[in-house]
């Protein structure tokens, strides 16, 4: 049978969408745009479908023969969007997806939401049962999202939560990648003290945890955080991206405190104008906030064992980006 990816053409589903392809698994794609190098994965034999989770009519379309579907598809990052579109699409496109697989008896509906909605790690490191404490509206949307998940799960639709930490390997244009290109320059300015706690997640590990989540006896009705093998201190991050890179790096401090105001000004400045700001909260909260966490259920319930640690993962990073010629 098929396997379904909504937001297969983003960074995380294409690496998905990548190894299902690996396996010689049919696999059908559901995103609203065209991706980085999505024609690759219709190359490969991928049905790519053009169009969005809050339509139930292309839903249902994606959903025939499909076996398993790996929920992605978010609204994250997008300045132009409103509180209730982010809503819409993070909610109510999880309503419609798990509505449709529960109606042609999928096998597994795995959803992919985020470590963000413990908000600030108060205790490090964070378990599946610390506080839920979403930070912004993103992360509130995904909590609900999981909610519905946990609704369709009672009814019968076999579900499993990821919630990843930090993101990154090739394919990322984001916030690994402005570590990156300011390490390159020499200098990385630091706001506060960097012993910030952050946990990054390497692609590939997390490309593993989805496939185990499959497994039909496995996490039914749970949440599982996913996260490389260790958390670092920020400025250690930095550090070993300095190395990754073979260069040297400055790491001058300054308080963090009027970078925090300046966030909220510029992003309140430019939303009207659905400007991306140079800077905002979410950015800011990087250099303030601890996002450490405890990964041992994953590992214990799952069988997740994260393959590749942070100095091989920023390694392969650099070399991605170096070839695609951003650095």
């Amino acid at each position: 049978m098929k396997t379904l990816v909504t937001g297969g053409t983003g960074v995380t589903g294409r690496a998905l969408v990548s190894r299902l392809l690996d396996e010689r698994r049919p696999v059908v794609v559901l995103d609203n745009k065209e991706g980085y190098k999505t024609d690759e994965l219709r190359r490969r034999g991928a049905e790519v479908v053009i169009g969005t989770v809050t339509d139930p009519g292309t839903v249902e379309r994606c959903m025939s023969g499909v076996g398993i579907v790996h929920h992605v598809a978010a609204a994250f990052r997008e300045m132009h969007l409103s509180d209730r579109d982010y809503a819409f699409i993070n909610i109510e496109g999880t309503r419609i997806v798990a509505d449709a697989a529960h109606r042609r008896r999928v096998k597994k509906f795995v959803y992919c939401s985020t470590c963000g909605v413990h908000g600030n790690v108060e205790k490090p490191p964070a378990t599946e049962d610390s506080p839920i404490k979403p930070a912004d509206y993103y992360q509130q949307t995904k909590y609900d999202a999981e909610l519905v998940t946990l609704a369709y799960h009672e009814k019968g639709l076999p579900s499993t939560i990821l919630r990843p930490n930090a993101i990154y390997g090739p394919g990322d244009p984001g916030r690994y990648y402005m570590i990156f290109k300011r390490v390159q320059k020499g200098v990385f300015p630091m706001f506060g003290s960097g012993k910030t706690l952050y946990h990054s997640l390497y692609i590939d590990n997390l490309a593993d945890a989805f496939m185990l989540s499959e497994q039909p006896d496995k996490g039914l009705g749970q949440a599982f955080l996913i996260g490389d093998e260790d958390y670092v201190e920020i400025e250690d991050l930095v550090r070993r991206v300095a190395k990754a890179m073979d260069r040297d790096v400055k790491i001058p401090h300054y308080p963090v405190w009027p970078l925090v105001a300046a966030g909220h000004i510029v992003e309140k400045i430019c939303k009207p104008f659905g400007i991306a700001p140079p800077i905002f909260p979410r950015r800011v909260d990087w250099f303030r906030q601890d996002r450490a966490f405890d990964i041992s259920k994953a590992k214990r319930e799952l069988g997740y064992r994260p393959k590749i640690g942070l100095d091989e993962g920023l390694r392969r990073t650099y070399a991605w980006y170096k070839a695609e010629g951003m650095l």
